[in-house]
């Protein structure tokens, strides 16, 4: 499974860089802190894959990279998507190394 840190998202938003970003978290998560990408909560994205580019590069996150891994290897398995990227530590990592004003709970 491919992985991206902050640092490299973040040089990726800045670059303003044709990608998508997805969000597997809940709802409630999401209005809680995001970083503006789609939201498909992991229960939901099987069913929401339609939503998910498949000509260009995606990475998605959660809070800490675990739901996101997950998500990534039933889109690969089920889908054959090889265009995605986990978020090393999620939401969490962005807090804490390039956002540190961002509440995560």
């Amino acid at each position: 499974m491919k992985e991206i840190t902050v640092q490299d998202l973040k040089k990726k938003i800045d670059n303003n860089e044709d990608f998508q970003l997805i969000d597997v978290r809940e709802e409630f998560e999401y209005q809680d802190a995001n970083l503006g990408g789609v939201l498909i909560p992991l229960g939901n994205i099987l069913l929401e894959s339609d939503k998910i580019a498949k000509d260009k590069d995606v990475v998605v996150h959660c809070r800490s990279g675990k739901r996101s891994a997950a998500a990534i290897m039933q889109l690969e398995q089920q889908f054959g998507f090889t265009n995605l990227s986990n978020l090393q530590g999620g939401i969490l990592a962005w807090a804490a190394e390039i956002d540190p004003s961002m509440k995560v709970s």
